[in-house]
């Protein structure tokens, strides 16, 4: 579609994880139905390994089920190292068929929000 959305970047740590973590960019400007391709950075504050996992969403609320992530961080849990800086691309698209629904054919702007937890799993990468 011709028609642009905003889309913006947040995170989030949950107290206690001694992690930084930001996105590498605030916003972009992404025409509904193109893919985007966002990064965000983590870093390990501490002197241990530490496993972390990413949870998400998707504000206004109503748009979130027009929000599609191809690729994400927040799909595994990740192990970072002692000083571990890393760069974790998202890809994403925002579905047509938000324009077609009464309850979100008038937003412009959405939000991606993540934050990331200490895991209880596992299953680190």
């Amino acid at each position: 579609l011709d028609r642009r959305i905003e889309v913006r970047f947040d995170s989030n740590i949950d107290p206690g994880l001694p992690v930084e973590f930001r996105p590498s960019q605030r916003s972009e400007s992404l025409r509904i139905g193109e893919t985007g391709l966002a990064f965000y950075r983590i870093r390990n504050l501490s002197d241990e390994p530490i496993v972390a996992r990413a949870t998400y969403n998707v504000t206004p609320h109503a748009a979130g089920q027009y929000f599609a992530k191809l690729e994400c961080f927040c799909f595994t849990d990740r192990t970072l190292a002692p000083g571990e800086e890393a760069e974790l691309p998202v890809v994403f698209f925002v579905d047509p068929e938000l324009v077609d629904d009464p309850d979100t054919s008038d937003i412009n702007t959405v939000t991606l929000s993540y934050t990331y937890f200490r895991s209880t799993t596992a299953d680190a990468s």
